[in-house]
């Protein structure tokens, strides 16, 4: 069998496989080991060697550390009542101003994406806790729905961020490092929270029955000072844990490792500091890091086996001389390849969507003389839309379960389209400014 035959057939097993609803890691690692023998010439020792020096290497990647460390910070997070007593205090901030409630929803989730990179903790934890406070004030579903949903994504952009963790160990490049993926991430985060707050103010403004004000007697409830109170105290302690985190990690004073492990004990301590801690909390926490632990392992076990046989065999050239052979505009070839990641966010989870693209692409956007971290941060912002696009975005599900039972998939699915209009945006912006992406880097780590 020709090796383009061979390409063909193994990316057609797998989509297959997937869409026949078979777990991912396994899926993975069992199309490799396919595809591998037959490669080979079933040679099963060869192959064994090839798989084992895949996991020794992965197990030997100290860089992964940081997945624990992070999704324990983010467990404790969750118990620790940050997001609810920020929301409180912005609830008043803002609440007087068209559209003021779901700013404030923006605001809670931005500082709460650069604490913790677990997507389903924010969608669930602010429709908790959010959903029924836009609903009292009258706010549109669609809307409500939409901004809830969008903020509690972006988690998985502003650092510090699992999936650029797992970008940077998938690629091994200095220029994709986790200190440069994170730095370079903190621009574009910010640019997709502005644009929510500029597409909220704008749309609640020029109908203000999409997200009406609270009443003026709830907002003179408190003076200016006791506003300003609520936000200090308030603001103060995730603060205090992103400079702790991310301060560190730009300052190079601690790797991305070390820094995740500041980062959880600052969560205990704040945990602690809230009166949320208890054996309880700390019970459940261990075991929901240790199960998302072991999922994203085997997840990089699974995926690293399947991008190390299909290289092997000669695959990735047969990409490479589609995309870079055929002669087209290395413009149209990233377009192409930034609408498969899009279209693929469609049906497939981002982990799986990295696991398959990015040992293909990343050789591919090098070739055509792009910037690595320019086009592993375009790819991160792209691999955000994921989980808001039907029919399988996840933070579209994590959000019904918790929203009222009036609320319909069709309200989340109208909801969230302007959203993702604007991620594709912020992709536009970033194309065409990459300085957005790779001015930071520059500043700290001379990149």
């Amino acid at each position: 069998m020709s090796i383009e035959l061979m390409t063909l057939a193994m990316f057609a097993t797998l989509i297959a496989a997937i869409t026949l609803g078979h777990q991912l890691a396994f899926t993975l690692a069992g199309v490799a080991t396919l595809f591998g023998l037959i490669d080979n010439g079933f040679n099963v020792p060869a192959l064994f060697n090839l798989f084992a020096n895949v996991v020794w290497g992965l197990m030997n990647n100290y860089t992964l550390v940081a997945i624990p460390l992070f999704i324990f910070m983010a467990q404790l997070l969750d118990q620790s009542k940050v997001a609810e007593a920020l929301f409180e205090s912005l609830y008043v901030v803002l609440g007087k101003i068209k559209g003021g409630l779901g700013l404030a929803v923006v605001a809670v989730c931005t500082v709460f994406a650069a604490t913790t990179g677990i997507i389903g903790a924010s969608v669930v934890a602010m429709g908790l806790l959010a959903t029924p406070a836009l609903m009292s004030k009258g706010y549109q579903k669609e809307m409500a729905s939409g901004i809830i949903c969008a903020s509690g994504t972006l988690g998985i952009l502003i650092p510090p961020s699992i999936m650029m963790v797992v970008f940077a160990g998938l690629t091994g490049l200095k220029e994709t490092s986790v200190g440069n993926l994170f730095a370079g991430a903190i621009f574009p985060g910010l640019l997709l929270s502005g644009l929510y707050f500029l597409y909220i103010t704008i749309r609640c403004n020029l109908n203000p029955r999409l997200g009406p004000p609270i009443s003026r007697e709830e907002a003179s409830r408190w003076t200016s000072a006791q506003k300003w109170g609520m936000t200090l105290k308030s603001m103060l302690p995730p603060l205090g844990l992103i400079l702790m985190v991310m301060g560190t990690i730009l300052a190079g004073i601690a790797t991305a490792t070390e820094a995740a492990g500041m980062g959880a004990l600052g969560a205990f301590l704040l945990a602690l500091f809230n009166k949320a801690l208890s054996w309880t909390v700390i019970r459940k926490s261990s075991v929901a890091t240790l199960k998302t632990t072991a999922m994203v392992m085997m997840l990089f076990i699974g995926g690293n086996f399947f991008s190390t046989v299909f290289l092997s065999m000669g695959g990735g050239d047969v990409v490479a001389d589609l995309f870079i052979g055929s002669g087209m505009n290395r413009w149209l070839v990233l377009i192409i390849m930034m609408f498969i990641v899009f279209i693929l966010g469609m049906f497939v989870d981002w982990a799986a969507i990295l696991f398959i693209t990015v040992p293909i692409f990343m050789p591919i956007a090098m070739e055509l003389d792009f910037n690595p971290l320019w086009f592993a941060i375009l790819m991160c912002v792209n691999l955000q839309t994921s989980f808001l696009t039907p029919p399988f975005g996840y933070a579209l599900f994590y959000f019904k379960g918790v929203a009222p039972a009036d609320y319909t998939m069709m309200h989340v699915y109208k909801g969230i389209l302007p959203f993702v209009a604007l991620q594709l945006a912020s992709i536009l912006l970033l194309a065409f400014f990459p300085e957005l992406i790779t001015w930071l880097p520059g500043i700290f780590f001379g990149e």
